[in-house]
């Protein structure tokens, strides 16, 4: 069988047989929750980085509104899809996936007999076999390693942390408002090390980090924290976003203004040779979509923080369109059917809760929309109203998702929330900004 297997993995059915075999696999994750971990949101349909970071942003700030300093740990593996044993994930296919008979055998097949070179210009070494590593570019890779590291969330729930991951990057969040919390995470990470070295990954130190996050300046913190395995820092980089101790987002915000004019002086050098149609895709590229990535999570701040974002779009509107900097920027941003970056923010988040509310956005931010249910027979029974929790604090409650994206749902139009489709809900959602 074996044999057989070999012989068709060289024919030119083989990419289409291993694209049906991922559909499959996509298909059983997507409706078996046991199969994989709820916060797993790395290369999983209608997941991405910035609904991760909502639900992690989400719970960081609801747990600092009770008064508790929250502990974020980022977590990294060294050359993680490298480093995958196949025989351990053989084993998870069959005892975690479910996978049997032709199936398994296929993904065997797959990743058997599999060798490597290292060639340095004309030099090159002899062919060694290579029985570890998901093949990285692959179709196949990224959905192989996180059935891979299955376990991991099971420990981590186990222990009572919250958590998040995406593909090698783990997310561990805790609220320390309990006298044993920091002994419950040594434990934890105790276990994750030992788990981690029996399936041959390693934690990375160097690149790990560790963001307390404290409600306000008087809060009292525990002097057990000087046992803490990383240094604690001011700032960190999550998945791509700067997040510091205050939640402010200052250095969030500052490091997409320094690059955003970095790009746009370099493209005023472009600008004569290139066409108006040319040059207004390269803006959408390199400048709106630095404006627009995770900026959901900007929702609740002050004006003075969003403006210096504002001021970012009115250059490359002024840039694309001709515009003196004396003229006003509003006409021009209203012929270019720009949103301002206030307004950009709020479409992004309500988009989030549409989606939540129609199957098209992750479990673990449905989970966080709860429709309004009246006691007695109103009129607003059928007007797709969302519970809003109460919070204590403006400065940090008020900023979290399940807060301000359901107070923004509420104060839409009827005929905006009764949107028929996505693509409908954007349109009307626009067209009332």
């Amino acid at each position: 069988m074996t044999q057989t297997l070999q012989t068709f993995g060289q024919s030119p059915n083989y990419r289409v047989c291993l694209r049906s075999l991922k559909r499959l696999s996509i298909h059983r994750l997507q409706h078996s929750f046991s199969l994989v971990g709820v916060f797993q949101s790395g290369f999983r349909p209608l997941h991405s980085t910035e609904s991760a970071l909502l639900r992690v942003t989400n719970d960081i700030l609801v747990a600092s509104d009770s008064g508790s300093p929250v502990l974020l740990l980022l977590l990294d593996l060294s050359a993680a899809f490298d480093t995958a044993d196949h025989d351990i994930l053989l084993d998870r296919l069959e005892s975690w996936v479910g996978l049997r008979g032709i199936s398994l055998q296929w993904f065997c097949s797959y990743l058997s007999n599999r060798v490597f070179k290292v060639q340095l210009g004309n030099c090159s070494s002899t062919f060694l076999p290579l029985p570890w590593g998901v093949p990285q570019g692959s179709v196949l890779g990224p959905l192989l390693f996180s059935i891979y590291i299955l376990p991991l969330g099971s420990i981590l729930r186990k222990h009572g942390l919250g958590y998040h991951i995406y593909a090698d990057d783990c997310q561990i969040y805790l609220a320390l408002n309990k006298p044993g919390s920091l002994s419950l995470l040594d434990q934890c990470l105790a276990e994750v090390r030992v788990w981690l070295a029996n399936n041959f990954l390693k934690l990375s130190d160097s690149k790990s980090e560790a963001l307390l996050m404290t409600p306000n300046k008087t809060t009292h913190v525990s002097s057990d924290l000087d046992t803490l395995p990383y240094d604690l820092k001011q700032c960190v980089t999550n998945l791509g976003v700067k997040l510091d101790t205050r939640f402010s987002m200052g250095p969030q915000i500052n490091a997409v203004v320094r690059s955003c004019f970095y790009q746009l002086r370099r493209l005023v050098c472009l600008k004569p040779i290139l066409k108006r149609a040319h040059l207004e895709s390269v803006i959408h590229a390199f400048i709106i979509s630095r404006l627009d990535y995770a900026n959901s999570i900007l929702i609740g701040l002050p004006a003075s923080a969003l403006n210096r974002l504002q001021v970012v779009q009115n250059a490359a509107a002024r840039i694309l369109t001709n515009t003196p900097r004396r003229d006003h920027i509003a006409p021009v941003l209203a012929r270019l059917h720009w949103l301002p970056v206030n307004f950009r923010v709020k479409f992004k988040i309500l988009t989030f809760v549409f989606k939540a509310l129609n199957g098209l956005a992750p479990d673990y931010l449905s989970d966080l929309v709860t429709r309004y249910v009246a006691n007695r027979a109103l009129r607003s029974a059928d007007c797709l109203l969302l519970r809003v929790p109460s919070m204590k604090y403006k400065t940090r409650g008020q900023h979290a998702f399940v807060y301000a994206a359901l107070t923004l749902w509420n104060a839409l139009p009827l005929s905006v929330r009764l949107a028929p489709s996505l693509l409908r809900f954007k349109s009307l959602l626009e067209a009332h900004f």
